[in-house]
């Protein structure tokens, strides 16, 4: 604490304060991440993979199964004991079944697909030998069945000559039937060849219907056992054992992932039951606290009910008891208000039989105003006696204090009012939360002390109104002098641009008249304060070179702060330019660099950083309230304290300031400024990060295109001719000049009946009118609205003394696009008349 208080006093309590607002914070926060977290442990835990690895391996039993059954039901139709093939059939079906299925819940990729897609094959491939198997063994089977009938039906006719070599070739195809190796398939066809060879066994037709279907049996048994040694023989069980290790390695992983989800989600529900029974008695204990703040509120309103309609004599009396009333909510043994803001006013009440001890309210508003205070202008020091001894408290002691809280009111001289409530018997019951509330009792007193002096206030109030109307009476007189003395100054200004246009460069004729230009523009800057000071008008704009800008306030600031601030303006890529007022513009940069210097307490690092910016339809999002276009961003960047939501929401907001010694016009200022000039302004700041501000400003036509150091080249004309109407020759004269000195051909009138007539006579001849007006708007409309129907492309400028007298909505329908100041500055018309013959011309409403 300061003056005096121990250090750690302080200290402590604004820790208190960060850790009970850090706490609040953390667990609204880690509440909703603890329910998320609960629900994903919720579905992580309920292993919803593993109906699918289940499916998966029922499926690979199933598919051992009836592969078994195919092969038994193949071995059996070899033996002929199954003649229907439907079972063989169904059972292929039933393995594509399965791989199918295998591919519905296949989970790993490229793995599981390469082995379903091995075990598709095998699949296939016995598909491919049980067809060939059917086929083949449906014509064995019949031959066998018409090899048998025929062997019975030569037994039956007795033929000695064929029933040896039947017998032996019955044998023969006995042994073929059960051992289809070479060496038998050799017999039965010698014994094909013997029956064949005997007598007579050509021309009877049972020999040769037996030799046929012999002959069949000897070439389908080697083939059939072969497509059954195939079929046996196809590679399944191991791309069906590598299949069912990959579904149990992932039916493994999945039962750890989803027990290890089941031990985070129970530790996660109890650490969400702890939180939530430590938020419960966060909560009681803030609902107790509520309670109380709702009492003290309800006591400081019946407190400032005593001053309703109190006489003014009775004002110090009711100062005493609300004194009382308030000593009482907060536990205090003495309680006093002073006030010093306008004059001395001291209240005190004691508790019966105590006094106070003497000059003790006067000494507490002298430790105020020695800075013995919280920066909230609020002190909370329930017990003294756990402080380290130091001045402050000693001072405290002294007055027989134990406890001490006070409310104050401060300003840029220091403090002028407290609010003392002092505990002598005991230490103080009052929270600081709670204590904050008496801001408003403080108010109460201030107001009822304030009273008597109303009608004093009252009368300085008539006087300061009195002196402003002498102050108004004195700004229009100001005013219409500086009018007068603007045209003088304009015409200095403009004969001396167009005599620099005619000297040689680097003259010494030359230096003169730039120094008169300079003066001159010097004197225009002075009449436009004493117009300011008469009455607000519209800054002339011309184009502004940032960089130019930038570094000549650069050079201001480095006058004017700290040398322990240091300036860094970083380089912009190419020529960047604006229309604007440059005093204005230059006011802002000021502005935003002073105030990021006392940011930073006058010590550190402030930075600016141009660049250009293009936002629009396919690049980037233009500001809030910018349309779409080509724009120049000045960015001032500091590292000082920063700011949080709630300031940063005002800080633009007129008298509003965070310093004392602050006024809270500079940034008001500065947005609106940069308003004016068709921009906006963004912020971003937190607290101990810095701020920056970035200032977005349209730019003017050729920037990021020009290199150069020098002024902006003036958009000159290419001998287009400008009808030019002022009703007075010699300025009409002077008119012409400046239009000529910048490339146009100017043709003079003195009225806008002739001038209409000339523009009718040939419309096509004029490419702009330059018109002088300062009478009312109804002959400029009519001329306008004229023009237009004769040539209604043809752009009209007005040259008017004031902006202030022109009404730009009226302007507008007429159909008169630009505006300018009137005398004529080159640079200001140059760039008007460029814009006006670049776009195409406003629409007339009708009847104007």
């Amino acid at each position: 604490m300061r003056a005096g208080f121990p250090e750690g006093a302080t200290g402590r309590l604004a820790s208190l304060r960060v850790a009970s607002v850090t706490i609040g914070s953390a667990f609204a926060v880690a509440v909703p991440l603890l329910l998320l977290l609960l629900t994903w442990l919720s579905f992580r835990a309920v292993n919803a993979d593993a109906e699918i690895y289940d499916r998966a391996l029922q499926g690979l039993d199933r598919f051992t199964a009836v592969q078994s059954a195919l092969q038994r039901d193949v071995l059996t139709a070899r033996a002929g004991l199954l003649r229907n093939y439907d079972p063989l059939v169904g059972e292929i079906a039933a393995l594509h079944g399965v791989v199918a299925q295998m591919r519905e819940v296949a989970q790993d990729g490229v793995r599981s697909a390469a082995a379903i897609d091995a075990l598709a094959a095998s699949v296939a491939r016995q598909d491919a030998l049980v067809e060939r198997f059917k086929t083949e063994n449906a014509l064995l089977q019949n031959s066998l069945a018409y090899f048998g009938l025929f062997s019975a039906r030569l037994r039956q006719a007795d033929d000695a000559r064929v029933l040896p070599a039947l017998s032996d070739l019955a044998a023969a195809m006995l042994r073929l039937t059960l051992d289809t190796s070479s060496s038998s398939a050799r017999e039965v066809e010698d014994r094909l060849r013997g029956l064949a060879a005997q007598p007579g066994a050509r021309d009877d037709a049972a020999v040769q219907a037996l030799l046929a279907h012999g002959r069949l049996l000897h070439r389908l048994l080697p083939s059939l056992d072969g497509l059954l040694r195939a079929l046996l023989a196809v590679p399944s069980e191991r791309q069906e054992n590598a299949l069912r290790a990959m579904v149990l390695a992932h039916q493994s992983a999945s039962r750890e992932t989803a027990r290890r989800s089941r031990l985070l989600l129970y530790a996660t529900s109890v650490v969400l039951v702890a939180a939530l029974v430590h938020l419960g008695f966060r909560l009681r204990s803030r609902a107790r606290a509520l309670r109380r703040r709702a009492a003290l509120e309800h006591a400081i309103a019946g407190v400032s009910m005593r001053f309703i309609n109190a006489p003014a004599h009775e004002v110090g009396l009711r100062i005493e008891e609300a004194l009382a009333a308030l000593a009482a909510l907060v536990g205090a043994d003495r309680a006093y208000f002073v006030l010093a803001d306008r004059e001395a006013s001291v209240y005190s009440w004691a508790r019966d039989p105590e006094i106070l001890p003497p000059g003790w309210p006067e000494r507490a508003l002298a430790l105020a105003a020695e800075g013995a205070l919280g920066e909230d202008g609020l002190v909370h020091l329930p017990a003294l006696d756990r402080l380290p001894a130091g001045p402050g408290t000693l001072a405290l002691a002294q007055a027989g204090i134990r406890g001490w809280a006070c409310v104050t009111r401060t300003t840029n001289e220091g403090a002028v009012g407290i609010l003392g409530f002092d505990g002598t018997r005991s230490r103080l019951g009052v929270r600081r939360d709670e204590l904050g509330l008496l801001r408003m009792a403080f108010d109460v007193l201030a107001n009822a002390v304030g009273r008597t002096l109303l009608e004093r206030d009252r009368a300085q109030l008539e006087a300061r109104l009195q002196q402003a109307r002498r102050m108004e009476t004195v700004g229009a007189l100001t005013s219409g002098i500086a009018h007068n003395f603007n045209n003088i100054v304009g015409a200095i200004l403009g004969y001396a641009e167009m005599a620099e246009t005619q000297a040689a460069a680097g003259s010494r004729i030359t230096q003169y008249l730039g120094e008169i230009r300079r003066a001159g523009e010097r004197a225009r800057d002075l009449i436009d304060q004493i117009l300011t000071f008469g009455r607000r008008r519209d800054a002339r704009r011309h184009p502004v070179r940032v960089q130019a800008l930038l570094a000549e306030a650069i050079s201001l600031l480095r006058a004017s702060l700290p040398a322990t601030v240091d300036l860094v303006l970083h380089d912009a890529p190419g020529e960047i330019l604006v229309s604007g007022e440059p005093a204005q513009l230059q006011q802002v940069v000021l502005n935003l660099c002073s105030n990021a210097a006392q940011a930073m307490d006058g010590v550190g690092r402030v930075e600016i950083d141009t660049g250009l910016r293009r936002a629009g339809p396919g690049l980037a999002p233009a500001p809030a309230g910018l349309p779409p276009g080509c724009y120049v961003r000045i960015a001032v960047r500091d590292a000082g304290h920063g700011m949080d939501e709630a300031t940063r929401d005002r800080i633009f907001e007129p008298f509003f300031t965070t310093r004392p010694a602050g006024n809270g016009l500079g940034l008001a200022t500065v947005r609106e400024i940069v308003r004016e000039h068709g921009g906006t302004i963004e912020v971003a700041s937190r607290p101990g990060a810095g701020s920056r501000f970035d200032v977005w400003l349209p730019c003017a036509a050729g920037s990021g295109e020009a290199s150069g150091t020098g002024e902006p080249a003036l958009p000159l004309g290419r001998g287009q001719t400008l009808l030019v109407i002022n009703p007075h020759r010699q300025p009409l004269l002077r008119d012409e000049e400046v239009l000529a000195a910048l490339g146009y051909e100017p043709v003079g009138f003195a009225g806008m009946e002739p001038a209409l007539a000339a523009c009718r006579a040939a419309p096509e001849r004029f490419a702009a009118i330059v018109v002088r007006h300062s009478g009312p708007p109804a002959p400029l409309v009519a001329f306008a609205a004229g023009v237009h129907r004769a040539a209604p492309r043809l752009p009209v400028v007005l040259a008017a003394t004031s902006a202030n007298a022109v009404d730009m909505g009226v302007m507008a329908a007429a159909g008169i696009q630009e505006v300018v100041q009137w005398p004529l500055i080159a640079t200001e018309v140059a760039t008007a008349l460029a814009r006006a013959l670049a776009r195409p011309a406003l629409p007339v409403r009708a009847g104007g």
